[in-house]
């Protein structure tokens, strides 16, 4: 049956649901839907699917539609349609699906009638939903919050439309370039049985293949008590391809089986070589079952040459078994391949590291991607920030967030742009740049209906209706409004559950400013002229000469707004002097901390924590490595997916020892401006009160005019004697251990010294001795490694002349804007302490970057939003900040009346001696916008009840661990221990007369 024209629905598959209750199929879903088995033989699951990039060559869109078939033939809604016409003509069939982004665009076209024949297939378990989640996520580069939000989007949808037999049992990341140990944890918790991955290191799996252990079991928690964080891990046996040779999809150009009297008759020859096939596999794996993936890439878009060659093989090689064959070959699917498992009832190997980094060749390490499209992997971060205080305003305001003044707001549109970000060819930099612009606008799309939501909600919390004015290009010194107007207000939102103190740095015009507070009390503020680092970057963007700067607080999870006003020459509160400029400083400090640098040089040489009365000998500079076009020993060529640098020394930016640089001074900052060559700069900075090192960097573009691709790295030196270990994050949240070339599981064969030990870092990487650590926090995923004792690095920016030859078939130029080369401006937060209370620090200020408070501006003066009603200049939702170790994860809108909250322990077990202890909160007394008149326990992903969460309990060789009962509720002592996200629906009731919560 070919596949129809979109829109339609399949022909003949309204008429065929009476072939779907047929015997074979009347099981209903879930495992005991599984087809039988043959225990005396070996067990051959054939698992169609089909793997649908959510974005890669081609857009969603062109993807989903079949759009550009010159660029990559595909198209997502005719294998839909395909699939399920036919899994309807057969009961025998099975097929399972993972992508949701774009399952749910094609449920949105079909009728009723193939609704009806789709939810028969999956109540039969004959069409199985895997992984779940909107997309197939990355591990290195996506953030623990969108990760874990990704997931949830996927899943509700499936519960809602297909009910408990839509719910996923089986995680499916059979392409992400590595996996890490934080989002086990995940799918651990969100209640999966099991996790089948396709790429791991061709070393590791040589080596698993050789002991059996190509099946194990992952620890992913060394803080949550296990089984809770424990995850059974298959990994697969040809990635995600069928064995060689048993390709039939329209894409493919093996030969079909012939079986009928002709001389292209090649049973014979298929049977033995699948015989072969068979035998050489379960010569890896432990049990009588071994798994098959039959398909690939945007397969299946005519299911009909997959099935019908499928059906045939499967009758020939089972029809051997009269002659004494010893296999039995079936459709299945990983959850019944996963069950047989169980059901063999062993005991599994130990897994607790990760499996970073890949490399699927001697010199082929895929760590290039940790860094690749730095702009996109910033505005990724910036948008789940976005996305939170989008998702909170619309629960804390209720419907007067959607319907406002200011037109329909709608968060759904930033939370699906952000979903489909987290997919592995998105936000890891390894797509095509058309696609990567489309991701992009995906993004700014989602922005402006938030940003309608977050004004209509501020002007109904804040009691006035403002012009609300979203500067978007202040990190290039642009805002008309402030550059402007002689008189403006500044309202700060802080997402996160404590108080905050923040920097607000607005480009102005004029010489002085007087800011007052919500109260009216002044606030000390200054003037510095804009860098010309800044001026050459913003271009004819922006006009402002100077930078208002003043610290301005925020009470937790609310609002603070700020009056500005321009003096005039006359007025007595213009400060009489201007902020001085100096050249070749020495020196930086405030009450914490002071920076030394060299005076000859202009680099940074010495950290002191004041409070501490520690100091460490510490040079920053920048370099870069010659990326290689592939030589004598590996032809491999460094690229988006791929870091290969052409020497392990990499060469200073800087052509000089010399790096000039002057020095900015007033009450509230100390900066000093290093100038390394045209295309980087630095700006060393010392807020007061701050405890840490800020370095801001602007690199690019990057010239190549040269013919050598560069790989930008900004590296710490210092004295610390490290014994080749070094710390980095799992996307944003545990930290795990790292050994220069180690591998905890395998005798490491080392051929890159430099891209072999880098590692992604999501959020901080650090070195510590006995005494001090050195942690170094990044505002988006790079990758970083410790490539000599007592050194830190981490990859800033990388522009490349060749392709890697890994699928993408561009090289990573990004031109930028300008058409010149992408510029990219980005933050370094340097933390020097003790190792005992450095987790105090990092924790606290890590969730400081990824929840950032986020300043809405207006003209100020306007009407009142309700006739009468009083404007509030300041708001929180809380009664009383939350402690140190609790962290407001989640709070969105869910259905009419009820919210979505997560609470999270941000501290791992014995990190800290007070962070790490067990936290308990109130959850009725907690908000003071609304009411919680009941709660429910949920699962990770929201989508069931956390007592209706029932695993498979698997064995490891270490010895059993039986998962704990879940205890009784009491919402009014909600206990957090170290790393726990604990997550529930609050039914709640508005202070405000006819406010509350709709849908999302």
């Amino acid at each position: 049956m070919t596949a129809p024209a979109g829109g339609m629905a399949v022909p003949g598959a309204a008429a065929l649901p009476l072939l779907l209750l047929g015997a074979a199929a009347a099981a209903g879903c879930g495992y005991q839907s599984c087809p039988p088995t043959r225990p005396d033989l070996l067990n051959v699951h054939l698992v169609p699917h089909t793997h649908d990039d959510v974005g890669w060559l081609k857009t969603v869109e062109q993807y989903f539609y079949g759009v550009r078939n010159e660029v990559q033939h595909a198209g997502v809604q005719y294998i839909l349609d395909s699939v399920v016409a036919q899994l309807a003509a057969d009961p025998s069939r099975r097929f399972i699906y993972a992508e949701v982004a774009f399952l749910a665009r094609w449920w949105r076209q079909q009728d009723e009638a193939t609704r009806r024949t789709v939810r028969q297939l999956v109540e039969q378990g004959r069409l199985e939903f895997v992984g779940g989640g909107w997309c197939m996520s990355d591990e290195a580069a996506a953030h623990y919050g969108p990760a874990i939000e990704q997931l949830a989007l996927g899943r509700r949808f499936l519960r809602r439309e297909f009910g408990a037999c839509g719910t996923p049992r089986v995680a499916w990341q059979i392409d992400p370039f590595g996996h890490s140990r934080q989002l086990a944890a995940i799918f651990a918790q969100m209640g999966y049985d099991g996790l089948f991955v396709g790429r791991v290191d061709h070393q590791d799996k040589a080596t698993r293949e050789q002991l059996r252990e190509m099946e194990l079991l992952w620890r992913a928690s060394g803080s949550l008590p296990p089984p809770t964080a424990d995850l059974f891990t298959g990994i697969l046996p040809n990635v995600y391809n069928p064995p060689s040779g048993f390709c039939w999809d329209q894409l493919c150009s093996d030969p079909p089986v012939v079986d009928e009297d002709s001389e292209e008759n090649n049973v014979d020859s298929i049977v033995s070589t699948f015989l072969q096939i068979a035998a050489s596999q379960a010569g890896h794996y432990r049990t009588n079952h071994i798994i098959m993936t039959m398909g690939s890439d945007f397969h299946y878009e005519n299911a009909n040459l997959w099935f019908k060659n499928m059906d045939k093989l499967i009758a020939h090689v089972n029809a051997q078994q009269a002659n004494g064959s010893r296999v039995h070959v079936l459709y299945s699917t990983p959850s019944c391949y996963l069950w047989e498992l169980h059901r063999a009832n062993l005991s599994w190997s130990l897994k607790t590291d990760d499996f970073f980094p890949y490399a699927d060749g001697p010199h082929q390490f895929w760590t290039g991607y940790f860094t690749s499209r730095p702009a996109f992997k910033r505005y990724e971060r910036l948008s789940n920030n976005f996305l939170q205080i989008c998702s909170q305003l619309e629960a804390l305001a209720g419907p007067a967030a959607r319907e406002g003044p200011y037109g329909p707001g709608d968060s759904s549109v930033l939370r699906e742009a952000v979903a489909v970000a987290q997919h592995h060819d998105a936000v890891t930099g390894t797509e095509k740049q058309h696609v990567a612009d489309d991701y992009a606008r995906q993004l700014a799309a989602g922005w402006e209906s938030c940003q309608l939501l977050v004004a209509n909600a501020l002007a109904s919390l804040g009691g006035s209706k403002e012009n609300f004015v979203f500067c978007n290009a202040l990190n290039i010194s642009v805002c008309p409004l402030t550059e402007a107007a002689g008189r403006f207000t500044v309202i700060l939102y802080n997402p996160l559950g404590r108080r905050v103190s923040w920097p607000i740095r607005l480009p102005v015009n004029g010489a002085s400013y007087a800011v007052t507070d919500p109260q009216g009390q002044p606030v000390p503020s200054e003037v510095v002229p804009v860098s010309n680092f800044t001026r050459r970057l913003r271009g004819d963007a922006g006009s402002a000469t100077g930078e208002l700067l003043f610290q301005a607080s925020a009470p937790p999870l609310g609002f603070s707004t700020f009056t500005v006003s321009r003096l005039s020459r006359g007025d007595p509160r213009v400060p009489p002097t201007r902020t001085p400029v100096l050249a070749q400083p020495r020196e930086i400090q405030n009450e914490h901390v002071r920076v030394l640098f060299d005076p000859f040089t202009g680099h940074l040489k010495e950290i002191q924590n004041l409070d501490k009365s520690i100091s460490l000998p510490v040079f920053q500079s920048f370099y870069w490595y010659n990326a290689s076009v592939g030589n004598d020993e590996s032809p491999q060529a460094s690229g988006a997916y791929i870091f290969r640098p052409n020497s392990s020394k990499p060469i200073p930016v800087s052509g000089s020892k010399r790096v000039s640089t002057y020095l900015v001074k007033n009450a509230l900052v100390q900066e000093v401006h290093q100038n390394f060559s045209s295309w980087c700069s630095q700006v060393v900075r010392l807020r007061a009160g701050q405890p840490y090192v800020e370095l801001e960097w602007t690199v690019g573009p990057i010239p190549v005019a040269d013919g050598w691709g560069k790989e930008i790295i900004s590296r710490f030196e210092t004295t610390l004697r490290t014994d080749a270990h070094f710390y980095t994050d799992s996307n944003g949240r545990q930290i795990l251990e790292r050994r220069r070339d180690y591998r905890p599981t395998w005798n490491l064969s080392q051929t890159e010294p430099v891209a072999g030990n880098y590692y992604p870092v999501n959020s901080r990487i650090f070195i510590k001795d006995q005494k001090f650590q050195l942690t170094v926090l990044t505002d988006r995923s790079q990758g970083g490694s410790s490539i000599f004792d007592g050194s830190l690095e981490l990859m800033v920016h990388r522009r490349l002349l060749y392709d890697d030859n890994r699928g993408v078939g561009e090289p990573l130029v990004e031109l930028g804007a300008s058409k010149q080369g992408l510029v990219v401006r980005g933050r370094h937060l340097v933390l020097l302490d003790t190792v005992e209370s450095a987790a105090d620090q990092h924790r606290l200020l890590a969730q400081e970057l990824f929840m950032a408070p986020y300043a809405v501006l207006a003209p100020g003066g306007g009407p009142s939003y309700h006739r009468g009603q009083p404007t509030l200049r300041q708001f929180s939702a809380l009664r009383q900040e939350l402690p140190h170790n609790v962290h407001l994860l989640t709070l969105a809108p869910w259905d009419a009346g009820t919210l979505l909250l997560r609470l999270e322990h941000p501290f791992e077990r014995g990190e800290s001696a007070n962070g790490s202890q067990p936290v308990t909160v109130d959850l009725m007394n907690l908000f003071s916008a609304f009411t919680i008149t009941s709660v429910r326990e949920m699962s990770l992903g929201a989508d069931l009840p956390l007592d209706a969460i029932s695993r498979l309990v698997w064995t490891p060789a270490t010895g059993p661990a039986q998962p704990r009962p879940v205890p009784k509720l009491d919402p009014s002592r909600v206990t957090l221990q170290p790393m726990e996200i604990r997550t529930f629906l609050a039914t709640v009731q508005y202070k405000v007369p006819g406010a509350g919560p709709g849908g999302p």
